[in-house]
């Protein structure tokens, strides 16, 4: 018992809004506490003045459980309501009247939201900027709220609804889903749904990855492209150089370079003659000296 009102105090109170859904979570709280009957069976009779001695001692007990259980019943009912309604119904004598002046006016009111309902779920549109399966679930959630209302739509027409509100960039899959032979539970294609999202995702993934993975071999070619241009400017600078008049470095004349250098010859020749009028002296001072020894 005491479980149970501890997580009955985190329920939403009911602020007037969705007054269908709050009752059902409420009648789940009543039926567990075993105390939903009094909204539905009649509280005992009271005996007359004359027989109030007569009275048996077990209908005595069950007068006295049904005015206790009524009493929870009554105040878990008004526990679950804002401040304000709580101010409003709290005069009620029994959880019965409390319940039945409930519904008498949020079930009109809700009856009212039909065409809303209806409304919100014709001109709901799918949009690529948010994920498809949290849009999906909020369309489930509109259908659920047709069903509280008991307004009940053939689940082949739902499915085709939804498929037909799928965002622009699932058109392939669209027409995919509509040449299905087999026709499609609101299970099945939350399922066909939620793998085509993933696979996305993952294909979105590998596309902005690859990018960065090519990026170093794109710097490469650049450097690749930069020596190659160096080295056609080297070559074109060679080719201009050409087109200039041949200086010699060492007698600074024209027509040839140094290594075909006329006095660079002449100095060659003389330096050559030189060397060898030493070695024919030398060769011929040794054969007119006397041998040792002579």
């Amino acid at each position: 018992m005491k479980e149970m009102t501890s997580k009955f105090s985190k329920l939403e109170k009911f602020q007037g809004v969705d007054f269908r859904r709050w009752q059902k979570k409420l009648h789940f709280l009543l039926t567990t506490l075993k105390v939903v009957y009094v909204l539905s069976t009649p509280r005992p009779a009271e005996p007359s003045a004359y027989a109030a001695d007569d009275e048996p001692l077990e209908q005595t007990r069950r007068r006295n459980k049904w005015d206790n259980d009524d009493y929870i019943c009554r105040g878990h009912i008004l526990n679950g309501m804002s401040d304000s309604l709580f101010d409003i119904y709290q005069n009620a004598e029994s959880a019965k009247e409390l319940w039945n002046n409930l519904e008498s006016k949020y079930i009109a009111e809700d009856a009212s939201s039909k065409k809303f309902l209806v409304s919100d779920f014709n001109n709901y549109k799918m949009v690529d900027s948010r994920p498809v399966m949290e849009q999906y679930n909020e369309i489930l959630r509109i259908l659920g709220q047709f069903s509280q209302h008991k307004m009940n739509m053939d689940e082949c027409i739902a499915v085709s609804s939804i498929i037909d509100k799928l965002p622009p960039s699932w058109k392939d899959f669209k027409h995919t889903l509509k040449h299905q032979k087999e026709e499609l539970s609101l299970v099945q294609l939350g399922s066909h749904i939620r793998i085509e999202e993933s696979l996305r995702v993952q294909e979105k993934d590998k596309t902005e990855e690859k990018p960065d993975v090519g990026q170093p071999s794109v710097h490469m070619v650049e450097g690749n492209n930069n020596n190659q241009n160096h080295k056609g400017k080297d070559i074109k600078r060679k080719f201009e150089n050409h087109d200039k008049p041949l200086v010699c470095w060492r007698c600074q004349k024209t027509g040839h370079v140094k290594r075909n250098c006329r006095v660079n010859l002449n100095r060659n020749v003389s330096v050559n003659n030189g060397a060898g009028n030493s070695n024919s002296g030398n060769n011929g001072s040794n054969s007119s000296a006397p041998p040792n020894g002579e």
